[in-house]
């Protein structure tokens, strides 16, 4: 019997990943012709057809997408988006939230995928965490959408967490970017993205909610760079115990 739903789920992922494929295929000439309205207008529209795309894979695959909001969310405001990182399919619920201008904060390593690579390189502002011209350069652009009215996503966690626990720590960057700019923190939480697609690899993949929690936002008005620590430690907090009523983990 569990050879037969083991059997089940890797016919599941190939037709899932060819659903994912053929999409993309669909979208990519849209994408190509975005490139032509420049960085900002380009990129608003890029993010518009990559939630076309995700919203499409979804329905095909029987994945639901399910918003809370633990606290009002005002659409119309600058946000600095932070949320736990865990699994692949933390990006598509990312898309599917981008009710307001954004951009991503992406691994370069993503590049590299054929075709996917140039709408991932198209749609996010990329960073090698091991190269310190790249990181610096970042943040430059993550600081200039910013300035531009868009709003920015940061993992803080950089790589996936596969400790066990809700959260592993986290790097100053987002934090450091919100006190520089005295722009808001916004938490979301992926309680559901590890059920969906573990990161043990892509045969992975189920059906089933993939719910996207809303944390209430943190202000960082009159705050200095001295306050990076305490800013980071109350954001991991709040998150952390936000995980913990969303899903089981075991004492720290």
């Amino acid at each position: 019997m569990k050879g037969l739903i083991r059997l089940a789920q890797y016919i599941y992922c190939v037709y899932a990943l060819l659903m994912f494929v053929i999409l993309m295929f669909l979208v990519f000439p849209f994408v190509l012709l975005s490139l032509l309205f420049g960085k900002l207008r380009g990129g608003n529209m890029i993010y518009g057809l990559c939630m076309l795309w995700a919203k499409a894979w979804y329905l095909l695959t029987g994945i639901r997408h399910k918003e809370i909001h633990e606290a009002p969310h005002d659409t119309s405001r600058q946000y600095i988006f932070v949320a736990n990182h865990i699994s692949y399919m933390d990006i598509p619920p990312l898309v599917l939230i981008a009710h307001q201008p954004i951009r991503i904060l992406g691994k370069y390593e993503m590049v590299k995928i054929p075709v996917f690579g140039w709408i991932y390189r198209a749609a996010v502002i990329l960073v090698d965490r091991r190269n310190a011209e790249t990181r610096a350069r970042s943040v430059r652009a993550l600081k200039s959408a910013l300035k531009h009215g868009i709003s920015i996503f940061i993992f803080p966690e950089g790589t996936f967490n596969e400790t066990g626990q809700p959260l592993k720590s986290f790097f100053d960057g987002a934090f450091r970017i919100a006190i520089e700019t005295q722009t808001s923190i916004k938490p979301v939480l992926l309680p559901d993205t590890i059920d969906r697609l573990h990161y043990r690899g892509i045969f992975e993949l189920t059906p089933g909610i993939n719910r996207v929690i809303y944390l209430e936002e943190i202000p960082v008005t009159g705050m200095t760079p001295e306050d990076i620590p305490a800013l980071k430690e109350l954001v991991y907090r709040k998150m952390e115990a936000g995980l913990r009523r969303y899903r089981n983990y075991p004492a720290a």
